[in-house]
């Protein structure tokens, strides 16, 4: 009898195998990706389709906002999405997530434990997210634009007064600032810069950066989430408060253009918000299995390795470093030396009650009013 059951169990298991790998051989071979702009190299989703068959559908989002509102609504479509990790806190409490199935993830082991423990904040025991590529909020500039504007006025010592502080931003103006046009990056940034958390729960706070950013707003020309690259790369706009790679593309495309532009990434002397752009699955993705797929191969060394040397984002594989462009991967305003790391803000979520506060209190700086 013992034998018997035996067998009936095995014939089970194999039966079950079948199963869910006809299942998995039943999937559409489909995957649909919802990322950032600006943000992956130019042979990453061709080299994918040509190994796996599947057919890559690719959409771009320049800020989170988009993103929560997709994901919210449901049946979005999307399998593969890339929220930043605080939002990501939110998609998760909120059931919009999908847990990773790890036993087809076998490149986790290229991840550096450092990152992942930082994940680990937001996302404990790395159950939904996967770090794409990480980097901070930061100030760029046009060298010579800048030099030329602020006249006799030598360079603050702190990055962040060319934005917030009147008397800078008031000469910078004539050759162009530009502003993440995203509440959930411009606050923290200012909090910072008044020595507040920078994903500070207290509503008081947000009144105070409220009033510094009324006092600077007649100095702000342009809001955007991407279109300041190239705004950047051509010297429409000489001064941005944006993301660390997007700068660095900026500085790339000036010299690829050979313009005379000189853009420079600056790293601030006094705290900045780091950024953890993270992959995750939908709760109800139509293509998991493909989801898995796209993960486990952008972890290879060398596929992240690619993104980094294209977008200038470091990239959380310690395997890929050797794949890494050694000016890129020397370039401490992509990879930050281990100070400047430890004064960034890591990301944190916050209550519903204080977004409502960050979206009435950016709104009222974006419109002046």
């Amino acid at each position: 009898m013992a034998g018997k059951f035996v067998g009936v169990l095995a014939v089970a298991a194999v039966a079950g195998s079948m199963v869910t790998g006809l299942a998995q051989a039943q999937e559409e071979k489909v995957l649909n990706i919802y990322n950032w702009s600006d943000y992956i190299a130019e042979d990453t989703v061709k080299n994918f389709e040509k190994e796996t068959g599947i057919k890559v559908r690719y959409d771009v989002f320049d800020n989170n906002e988009i993103l929560n509102s997709k994901l919210v609504a449901g049946k979005s479509g999307y399998d593969i999405v890339v929220p930043t990790a605080q939002w990501a806190r939110l998609q998760i409490e909120g059931k919009l997530l999908r847990k990773l199935d790890k036993s087809k993830l076998p490149n986790l082991k290229n991840l550096d434990p450092a990152i992942q423990a930082k994940l680990a904040s937001i996302d404990p025991n790395n159950e939904y997210l996967v770090d794409w590529l990480w980097g901070y909020t930061t100030v760029g500039i046009n060298v010579n634009k800048v030099k030329a504007a602020l006249g006799g006025m030598p360079m603050p010592a702190n990055a962040w007064d060319l934005v917030f502080d009147p008397k800078y931003a008031s000469k910078v103006k004539s050759c162009g600032v530009s502003f993440l046009d995203s509440p959930s990056e411009v606050l923290p940034a200012a909090l910072m810069y008044l020595g507040k958390p920078a994903y500070s729960k207290n509503a008081a706070d947000y009144a105070e950066a409220g009033k510094l950013l009324q006092t600077i707003r007649p100095n702000v020309t342009l809001f955007s989430s991407s279109g300041y690259i190239n705004d950047m790369a051509n010297g429409a706009v000489c001064v941005a408060l944006g993301w660390s790679g997007d700068i660095n593309i900026a500085r790339q495309r000036a010299l690829d253009a050979k313009n005379g532009n000189v853009i420079e990434v600056l790293v601030p002397k006094t705290p900045a918000a780091l950024v953890f752009d993270t992959m995750a699955i939908p709760a109800d993705a139509p293509h998991p299995n493909n989801a898995h797929l796209w993960i486990n191969y952008i972890m290879r060394p060398e596929v992240h390795a690619s993104l980094t040397n294209k977008v200038f984002y470091a990239n959380p594989n310690t395997a890929s470093m050797k794949f890494v462009r050694k000016d890129i991967a020397g370039n401490k305003t992509v990879f930050l030396s281990d100070a400047d790391k430890q004064r960034m803000a890591a990301p944190e979520s916050v209550p519903a009650d204080i977004r409502r506060v960050i979206t009435r209190t950016y709104t009222k700086f974006k419109t002046g009013r």
